[in-house]
């Protein structure tokens, strides 16, 4: 049974939808979402709750506490075991969220890159202070001219990455990357959820935001501040939970956090749709657009029609 990819920005109504295709057709559902695979972060990454999941099987949710990294690797490995199960018990994999990176992990397939070497690094960020940074991407350009035409004169990290690499292995890191895609995983069908207005999925992340606020994402916070979690920790530096414990640490007032808090969900969602418009191959559905529901789930009917011939 092949896989379906339902993607979107974030307060597009993924969720929503998912649960409804559930409804209709033999779907397990796989969070596609950096932030709910932690426990205790519920209301600020828009979890469903115990009762939903009770009526579909979801997956890849609370599965680590805030303090223990997940990487992107790691989502792949767990997506490809995950898939085979719900395959092999007849079921269709609808892997669902607006975290990108572990969707390109899972389709692309991830390098196995040599680790960093500290003093390499800091030999690097030397000679960058001699330099300068467009010095050394000039460099680059000169040993990886693929990678460096993907990397900008003054992005310091991705810069040293590709120096490093190329230094320590004598190999570009695109060739690396290229490695990855002979162990991609093809999506069968993509789902893209985004409303034709700009304006209109703005208007949807303001109101998930204060949806949120009211539903208590000031106590979620202040639990997870007094569990003694660090607030440099990745899974806390999220939309939402930064600009919260900001408030919460007596640095910003509420009018500001929550000004603050909407602006980053809305470059987010910015961001998330101009990845989106890259991709030649999905199927572009409006969250508002009638008959959404039955054009998601005639594309997904057509996709079990032909993988059972």
């Amino acid at each position: 049974m092949p896989a379906v990819f339902l993607l979107g920005p974030t307060a597009s109504g993924k969720s929503a939808l998912a649960l409804a295709i559930a409804g209709r057709l033999p779907c397990e559902i796989v969070s596609v979402d950096s932030g709910q695979v932690y426990r205790g972060m519920d209301i600020g990454t828009a979890k469903p709750d115990a009762a939903t999941r009770a009526t579909v099987p979801h997956h890849l949710i609370d599965i680590r506490d805030p303090d223990q990294p997940y990487s992107a690797g790691e989502f792949r490995d767990d997506a490809l075991r995950l898939i085979a199960q719900i395959e092999a018990r007849g079921r269709v994999p609808l892997l669902v969220g607006g975290t990108f990176l572990y969707f390109r992990a899972l389709e692309r397939g991830l390098a196995t890159l040599p680790a960093a070497d500290p003093q390499l690094r800091l030999a690097i960020e030397d000679e960058a202070a001699a330099r300068g940074w467009p010095a050394l991407h000039a460099e680059l350009a000169g040993v990886d001219p693929t990678a460096a035409a993907r990397i900008a004169p003054a992005d310091r990290q991705r810069i040293s990455r590709g120096l490093e690499v190329y230094r320590l292995t004598g190999r570009p890191l695109s060739a690396w990357q290229a490695q990855a895609a002979q162990a991609a995983h093809p999506p069968a069908l993509r789902l893209i959820l985004a409303p034709p207005a700009r304006a209109t999925l703005y208007a949807a992340v303001d109101a998930r935001l204060e949806a949120m606020l009211v539903a208590g994402l000031q106590d979620e916070v202040a639990r997870l501040r007094a569990a003694g979690y660090s607030r440099d920790l990745p899974a806390l530096r999220a939309v939402g939970y930064r600009q919260m414990w900001s408030h919460l640490a007596g640095e910003t007032d509420y009018p500001t956090l929550v000004e603050a808090a909407k602006t980053a969900s809305r470059q987010y969602a910015k961001r998330q749709l101009t990845w989106l418009r890259g991709d030649p191959h999905g199927h572009w559905l409006d969250p508002a657009g009638r008959g959404v529901l039955d054009r998601a789930c005639g594309l997904i009917r057509a996709l079990i029609g032909k993988g059972a011939a």
